[in-house]
């Protein structure tokens, strides 16, 4: 976790990459996880239990306090970040438990292939 990063006032938990901060929402940088609503036709979307992938990145909150550091702004208008849980990488976590897929087309610089070695 660096040192620059912001600290989030409180927790939401939106689904298996996504989170809200306060009022700010945020994208986990370089994963996709399964949709909680299905899958938009417009989409290829991971397969998988969407509650189950939700409910993973709701436990990686016993790490500790979420902080995160903005690489850049999605489409929707959300942050798309690096994120931890205490010391806990979120986007690794995720992708340990299996519970979201790689996605190096949407990790700028490969930030989440190198912490998590993928």
């Amino acid at each position: 976790m660096p040192i620059d990063a912001i600290p989030c006032p409180s927790v939401y938990i939106v689904d298996g990459d996504s989170l809200r901060c306060g009022s700010t929402r945020i994208r986990l940088l370089g994963i996709d996880a399964p949709e909680l609503h299905g899958c938009p036709a417009w989409r290829q979307c991971v397969t998988g239990n969407g509650e189950a992938s939700r409910q993973s990145l709701q436990r990686a909150l016993a790490y500790g306090r979420v902080t995160y550091r903005v690489v850049t702004v999605d489409r929707f208008g959300r942050s798309v970040v690096m994120a931890w849980a205490g010391r806990v990488n979120l986007s690794c976590y995720q992708l340990k438990a299996q519970q979201a897929v790689y996605k190096p087309q949407w990790d700028n610089g490969r930030q989440v292939g190198r912490a998590c070695r993928v």
